[in-house]
């Protein structure tokens, strides 16, 4: 990777998103030797423009964003670094210092819970209770709300709907986790046809 680092004082803007959920969580400067230690430590650092040197994001909250990728724009110029955050980015505590309606990118954090829960059951999960009942139930579970998403679509209000969809998602996406399937593949395959 050669990152042109001479277009701006020797500084090059840095996105970073959320490994999983693809959110944007923070925009932040590197210089060459912020990029060094970034690769070396696989934790994200940056040249603060305030402060005059190199900074560790969670150097002081203990808020580190581990590094899982690094690509790199068309002109050489902007580094975008898909991360894993530890706790929230911005200092304010937010997840996110971009500010939001809401978590656009929820479907996927709730993909991760669902994975969270496959990976660790405890007794209290609805998702445990799903998966002990096994791959015929949750396809029932998927089948039931697939129905009062119908109908509550023809008959009932639009609060009715939105929870019957959202009931739907989830069950869905307990579906695919069953199957070793994700909302990736998902993608992937509506991404194929509509080409």
């Amino acid at each position: 990777m050669k990152i042109d680092f001479t277009k701006s004082d020797g500084l090059v803007p840095v996105i970073i998103q959320d490994e999983k959920t693809l959110e944007v969580l923070m925009l932040g400067y590197m210089n060459e030797e912020a990029f060094q230690k970034t690769e070396k430590e696989q934790k994200v650092t940056f040249f603060s423009r305030t402060k005059n040197r190199l900074w560790t994001k969670g150097e002081e909250s203990g808020n580190f964003l581990h590094v899982k990728s690094i690509s790199i724009d068309c002109d050489n110029d902007t580094l975008l670094i898909k991360a894993k955050p530890v706790g929230p980015t911005c200092h304010t505590g937010s997840r996110s210092c971009f500010k939001t309606d809401y978590n656009q990118n929820f479907i996927f954090e709730l993909e991760n819970i669902i994975t969270d829960r496959y990976e660790n059951p405890t007794k209290k999960s609805y998702v445990n209770s799903l998966r002990e009942k096994g791959l015929n139930k949750i396809a029932q579970k998927v089948g039931e709300e697939g129905v009062e998403t119908v109908i509550a679509a023809l008959a009932e209000t639009e609060s009715d709907l939105i929870n019957e969809s959202s009931d739907l998602v989830f069950h869905l996406l307990v579906l695919l986790k069953e199957k070793g399937l994700s909302l990736a593949d998902i993608a992937k395959n509506l991404e194929s046809r509509h080409q």
